[in-house]
């Protein structure tokens, strides 16, 4: 649901009725992952997928029902054996799916509505929907932020679950259902994951009736492009429209402009390494060094090569990576750091103009960070869709936000 938070907020703040459908699990090859969703308004406007085009037809009819009858429903979608055009995904997987109605007079609106107008926002924010348990437990909703604050609108209960934590709503009133949920929930937001969590009806941390799916809202992740170059120009277009937060970092004022840059996020002028050492990265940042210059690359690369950011690469021929691990290891930089550098950068595309060789870099970003080995599909054998890849796990269904 969160995927598509900024329509369904204009949804939410035009006070219409929508049906929302969210993947909850997937099983084998599976198109898209939990948290992926699809809403239908009143009118019959549709947005967003679940499948990529296998069961989009069967779940518009879900939502639309659910907007009728104002039922929660939990749907389940696979391959038909008998008949490959039947409902279900031929590509061979599984999918359940949680389709709410959530109407302008639901009293679970306030929470919807919160939690979408933060996600539209950029806040980190996590929703908690009960997918499987009781009858009158399906479809509670809650809405837990990291820092504590809270919206005035609908239903809010205040519970110690931790040093700023609040949240909103509630299951049902289940006091100690709430905490552990709100617990698991904020723990999910912190690793940036949307996932779902068995718990037991009165709280405890262990299988037991409870279905909860968790999705989770954060902050795009930063890509970082050092060197205000025609690559550089590419690959911002590339980074944007993968999801990232995307910042042009130069020495040189007459290179690094709003002209040559117009889609990027900010545009910083200053020395690379100081500017790195001084803005905020984490484990979801990338760092693309495309600069071409030693002067430049060198002090970066030393900074960048002991941070705990997820990609760091630069540009170059195999020559100059060969100079640069040289004076690298000459500042002090061990193997193991070294290993972490991804030079030259981008994946064997035979790729030629700046946009072949930003989509060589994003190839290569996404193929690190999903675990992916960038060889042909054909052929090989290897699974299509990843089930959490690189991203590691936390939860069952796992699967990090973008």
């Amino acid at each position: 649901m969160l995927d598509i938070a900024d329509e369904l907020n204009r949804w939410a703040e035009e006070g219409r009725d929508f049906a929302v459908a969210t993947v909850v699990s997937v099983g084998g090859s599976a198109p898209r992952g939990p948290g992926a969703a699809l809403a239908v308004d009143s009118d019959g406007t549709a947005i967003g997928s679940v499948s990529g085009g296998c069961v989009e037809g069967a779940v518009y009819d879900l939502c639309v029902q659910a907007l009728q009858d104002g039922r929660t429903v939990l749907e389940r979608f696979g391959y038909s054996d008998e008949d490959a055009f039947a409902v279900g995904l031929t590509c061979g997987g599984v999918i359940e799916v949680l389709v709410t109605p959530v109407r302008a007079d639901a009293p679970e609106r306030p929470v919807y509505a919160a939690a979408l107008a933060a996600a539209s926002r950029g806040e980190a924010a996590a929703v908690a929907r009960v997918a499987r348990g009781p009858a009158e437990l399906l479809g509670r909703v809650l809405l837990v932020r990291p820092d504590g604050s809270s919206d005035s609108s609908g239903a809010s209960t205040s519970y110690a679950g931790g040093p700023g934590v609040s949240h909103e709503g509630s299951l049902g009133g289940r006091a100690e259902l709430d905490r552990t949920a709100v617990a698991e929930a904020r723990a999910l937001l912190a690793a940036g994951r949307t996932g779902t969590l068995e718990l037991s009806e009165d709280g405890a941390r262990c299988p037991g009736g409870v279905t909860l799916l968790v999705e989770s809202s954060v902050p795009p992740p930063r890509m970082i492009v050092f060197g205000a170059v025609d690559f550089a120009t590419a690959l911002v277009r590339v980074g944007k429209f993968l999801g990232y937060h995307v910042t042009v970092c130069d020495a040189r004022p007459v290179f690094a402009t709003r002209v040559r840059f117009p889609d990027a996020d900010d545009i910083v002028v200053d020395w690379p390494h100081r500017y790195l050492r001084r803005t905020a990265t984490d484990d979801r940042t990338v760092l693309c060094v495309l600069t071409h210059d030693a002067k430049f690359d060198v002090p970066l690369l030393e900074a960048a090569l002991r941070m705990p950011v997820a990609f760091v690469g630069a540009m170059g021929s195999r020559r100059t990576h060969e100079d640069r691990a040289r004076r690298l290891r000459e500042v002090g930089l061990g193997e193991r750091e070294l290993a972490r550098l991804r030079s030259p950068i981008g994946l064997d595309l035979g790729a030629r103009t700046p946009e072949e060789t930003a989509l060589s870099i994003a190839a290569e970003i996404v193929a690190a960070r999903e675990g992916g080995t960038g060889a042909p599909l054909t052929g090989s054998g290897a699974p299509i869709h990843r089930d959490g890849g690189g991203r590691g796990s936390g939860a069952v269904g796992t699967r990090e936000a973008a």
